[in-house]
């Protein structure tokens, strides 16, 4: 199928208190008012396997997760959604906007669990082979910022619990990979009230429809 008759594959991504649950929900209800046909999902997770993996990975526990462990069953949901649900949800026509993809992968495992980003890309090549989103938003804002707004939803999941400086690390993983790919990113600043964050998430859209 052409690139032209694909649907979009767009991506939100950010740290921890960042606002994608809101500004998720605003993109669907914009794009919609635009009448394009989008499908919302989310990683890790996206369909009943999936989820049962997200599952997996949030949960804190006593056993110490190893790292390749978080990273290939990361993967592993990604290879279930990407077959089940994404690239068919594409191959129709469809718009699909997804809370997180491989950025995060990137930014989480490569950036704050300091693993090597050339294992995460031989992953990114096998399970995904050329698929990309075209399109990343990514809510950036001061760590601190978002961790306090993290503690205010009420239990930290397993990530969550992370400390401040593996959060910077991830905050700059992010940043380095939307400053190598700026045709690719666009960078909101989402420390600023909800209705702004949503006037520049609005721009970036309108640029699309």
């Amino acid at each position: 199928m052409s690139d032209t008759q694909r649907g979009l594959f767009l991506s939100l991504e950010g740290t921890e208190g960042a606002g994608k649950s809101s500004n998720l929900a605003f993109i669907k209800e914009f794009l919609d008012s635009k009448n394009k046909n989008v499908l919302v999902t989310r990683e890790p997770g996206g369909t009943p396997f999936a989820e049962e993996i997200r599952e997996l990975l949030l949960t804190p526990r006593d056993e110490v997760v190893c790292e390749n462990t978080e990273l290939l069953l990361i993967f592993a949901a990604r290879a279930q959604h990407l077959q089940k649900l994404i690239v068919p949800t594409l191959e129709q026509g469809k718009w699909l906007v997804s809370d997180r993809f491989t950025d995060a992968s990137f930014a989480y495992q490569g950036g704050g669990r300091k693993m090597s980003f050339d294992t995460i890309k031989q992953l990114e090549s096998l399970v995904q082979g050329a698929l990309r989103p075209d399109l990343v938003i990514l809510l950036d804002l001061p760590v601190e910022l978002g961790m306090q707004r993290a503690a205010k939803r009420g239990a930290l999941d397993r990530f969550e619990q992370e400390d401040l400086e593996f959060f910077s690390r991830v905050r700059q993983a992010y940043l380095a990979r939307a400053e190598q790919n700026p045709h690719r990113y666009a960078v909101v600043d989402a420390s600023q009230p909800l209705s702004s964050v949503q006037d520049d998430i609005r721009g970036v859209l309108e640029s699309l429809v």
